[in-house]
């Protein structure tokens, strides 16, 4: 007797959907630029504040921002990670303008 469960898979006459790659990456991204190689996700917002390394101001609960670290980071992967950081989406877009990032 056939089972009753379905087997997950689209019906033939279902109009296919494509995949979203920032979904399955986890909503990260590489970025080249002249400060380095850059591991770049989007966030809808935090339940925390943080402090914005380009403009020096507090990013408030639930904005959206950047997380950023260093894909090319001389400590290697765990280390970069843990020194990623929050910005602004504006100040991201900008920080080639400002020079060196600051701590």
């Amino acid at each position: 007797m056939p089972s009753s469960r379905r087997s997950g898979k689209r019906p033939y006459a279902a109009e296919h959907v494509p995949l979203d790659l920032d979904r399955v990456r986890g909503g990260r991204t590489s970025e080249d630029a002249a400060d380095g190689a850059w591991t770049v996700q989007r966030v809808g917002g935090s339940d925390r504040t943080f402090r914005c390394p380009g403009c020096d101001q507090e990013i408030a609960v639930g904005t959206p921002h950047v997380v950023a670290w260093r894909s090319d980071g001389l400590f290697g992967p765990d280390a970069a990670l843990a020194d990623r950081r929050h910005w602004h989406s504006a100040c991201w877009s900008a920080r080639h303008r400002r020079g060196p990032t600051r701590r």
